[in-house]
């Protein structure tokens, strides 16, 4: 065994374990330290190690086809803060806007990225071509600093063990027999991301039977990473999931196969019209809801500036917290009590003054007067959490037969309980729902379920905020906001670019893709050596395949990934997961790392914080939620740019650890 423990005095050494977007944020947040300190006698040693490239990682790779896009418009993303004259950053925007910022391209990605509006959503490559100029371009200004030494180690932890007050990392290649080396750091940042998961039981059963058999089971998986040829062409092929990863395999397994999407007219859900190359697989597709996450509102941002929250304000519930937190310590924000009922109405706001500035206000009434009427419901006084004022507004929006109630949680399941008595009668059904969704979301600004649907979105931003801050009671995180609320949200504001819905439509139209039906039952029988599938809902004869495929990311729970690091921090003590406890006082492990404080330090099976042993990104998933959302661009302050604060507090933090900076913190506005 190799070991590389020695180092000389004066030298305090940082080991970086992943060096995707969170990672690239460290590096990026050191050379804005760099350039911001004065000469002295302490050397930060800084490796990084990722056995992909840096920057891009293993998701974002510029090689990757073209056809995987971001769900985020390219106005929203960014791993550093804006570049202000001179200063270190650069925004994903800027980035577009510089063509690159003098990065060299392919032919093909200068003619793209030429082609990026603020409103367009570009490819995962191009992207990745930010992630790796940014990460560059730190790295480069850390090696030519005398405090600074940077190298990048195209290998994989698999273990980081405490040594005294450093830590010890072992490291080695993706080559077969490589051997296992060692290296000392006196700090060490997990700065992970998607890590491989354990099949749940039922997909291992599956993925058993398919073995035995000879049949084709794919598992959850990153895109780039899937294994295109299994899908023969002409050949059924089931699958499971119709959140971004099957619109990425959707494009890859059409598009990709040489099929054309060609302009077919102007009006909304059928702008396209899918000629097949005839290489193209037949997919069976599902989900629970039975539709796709729903497309985007064609607008330039992530969440326009047009859309407010006038009932959910999040500083107010604060204060009101501490001032509960003075008589009973331990009173905390329960979400279907303090946070549902305001977001609510914020909706439902949205929604109907929406109505009546696109629309005109309901007979007799001028717009004005309907918005007034509207705020002086959802405005008027009732006690906490009641939810009175939603009968109210029944009956107001019930004397206007033009206008429709909108029902927030069932746009959610807009199948439920409904059967079909064929196939053709679902199929159709679900056309239509999404020529619904392509009209909405055309509208942008002006069309009120879209408006309505921004307005949860910007709700749901701030939610992640108020459970980074700790104040959400932790039973109520887990039993309403993710097993209600997050279905919810992330089924409405977390889809696909509109163009992935006209496509979708395309390729139904063209027979290529077939809609099983909610709530589906997949199966395996052995008889006949296939996958099964059906819906309950839809009275049709049972799908069979010889191929099925997870379209979704392996899980994202560190008590399920298998990865070799993940298991050993646990294993070892040196991590622990995170717990929590119901109203009958059990404890159920949380999804991720236990950890205290900001930044945030690992907590060891004894309950004890490391001084040097930091965490970034999904890892976090128990104390932050939404891990795999990228920061903002814009303002550092605003919670949406979370993960930059978190990546300028873990740098500000080994400055300070290593003697390069005072106990004052250098904030994370400063660039």
């Amino acid at each position: 065994m190799n070991s590389e423990i020695a180092k000389p005095k004066n030298e305090f050494s940082l080991a970086l374990v992943g060096a995707g977007p969170r990672g690239t944020s460290v590096v990026e947040r050191l050379a804005n330290l760099a350039l911001k300190l004065p000469a002295q006698g302490t050397v930060l040693k800084v490796t990084v190690f990722d056995p992909f490239p840096p920057g891009s990682g293993h998701v974002w790779n510029p090689k990757q086809s073209e056809h995987f896009l971001m769900n985020t418009p390219s106005s929203f993303p960014t791993v550093a803060p804006e570049r202000l004259g001179d200063e270190p950053g650069l925004s994903f925007r800027q980035f577009v806007a510089l063509r690159g910022d003098g990065r060299k391209l392919t032919d093909e990605h200068a003619k793209l990225i030429g082609q990026i509006e603020p409103g367009s959503y570009p490819s995962r490559a191009i992207y990745g071509e930010y992630l790796e100029h940014v990460y560059e371009r730190s790295a480069a200004i850390l090696a030519t600093h005398e405090n600074f030494s940077i190298e990048h180690v195209a290998a994989e932890v698999v273990a980081v063990r405490p040594v005294g007050n450093a830590y010890q990392i072992d490291f080695r290649s993706n080559l077969e027999g490589a051997e296992t080396r060692q290296l000392a750091a006196d700090a060490v940042v997990l700065a992970l991301g998607h890590q491989p998961a354990e099949l749940n039981p039922w997909q291992k059963q599956l993925k058993e039977a398919a073995s035995q058999a000879g049949a084709t089971y794919l598992p959850p998986n990153v895109p780039a990473d899937l294994d295109y040829s299994q899908f023969k062409e002409g050949q059924p092929a089931l699958i499971r999931g119709l959140g971004l990863n099957f619109f990425d395999g959707m494009a890859e397994l059409t598009a990709g196969r040489g099929g054309i999407f060609r302009e077919a007219g102007t009006e909304p859900g059928h702008r396209l019209q899918y000629i097949g190359s005839g290489r193209e697989p037949a997919l069976i597709v599902a989900s629970r809801r039975g539709t796709p996450y729903w497309g985007k509102p064609v607008v330039e941002q992530f969440i326009p500036d047009e859309i407010e929250l006038r009932y959910f304000d999040a500083p107010e519930l604060i204060g009101s917290l501490a001032e509960a937190r003075a008589t009973n310590p331990a009173s905390s924000l329960v979400f279907s009590r303090h946070i549902w009922p305001k977001l609510h109405r914020d909706i439902l706001f949205a929604y109907y003054s929406t109505c009546a500035r696109a629309h005109g206000a309901p007979e007799g009434l001028d717009e004005r007067e309907f918005v007034d009427q509207l705020e002086a419901i959802l405005s008027a006084e009732h006690h906490e959490g009641s939810q009175v004022w939603l009968s109210e507004l029944r009956k107001f929006v019930g004397q206007f037969p033009q206008l429709q109630w909108l029902d927030v949680p069932k746009l959610a399941r807009p199948f439920e309980e409904l059967g079909f008595s064929s196939d053709e009668q679902y199929q159709q059904a679900v056309r239509d729902y999404l020529v619904g969704n392509a009209r909405h979301s055309t509208g942008g600004l002006e069309d009120p379920l879209s408006c309505a649907i921004m307005t949860m979105n910007a709700g749901r931003m701030l939610v992640k905020e108020l459970i980074a801050s700790g104040v959400i009671d932790e039973q109520s995180r887990i039993e309403e906001i993710q097993a209600h609320f997050e279905p919810l949200v992330e089924g409405l504001s977390s889809g696909p670019p509109l163009e992935r819905i006209e496509q979708l439509l395309a390729l139904s139209r063209a027979g290529i893709v077939t809609f099983l039906g909610p709530d589906p039952e997949f199966g395996f029988d052995e008889v006949s050596e296939q996958f099964t599938a059906s819906s309950p809902w839809v009275d049709a004869e049972v799908h069979t395949a010889k191929t099925m495929c997870e379209a979704m990311m392996p899980s994202n729970r560190v008590l399920q990934n298998n990865a070799a690091l993940i298991k050993q921090l646990l294993g070892d003590h040196v991590a622990r997961v995170h717990t929590w406890k119901n109203t009958e006082g059990e404890s159920l492990p949380g999804s991720g790392f236990d950890v205290v404080g900001e930044p945030y330090r690992l907590v060891n099976s004894d309950g004890l914080a490391h001084r040097g042993l930091f965490v970034l990104g999904l890892q976090l998933s128990s104390a932050q939620w939404g891990t795999a959302i990228a920061a903002q661009a814009g303002d550092l302050r605003h919670p949406a740019a979370r993960t930059l604060q978190d990546a300028a507090n873990v740098v500000n933090e080994v400055a300070r650890l290593a003697g390069l900076i005072a106990n004052e913190r250098l904030s994370a506005e400063q660039h």
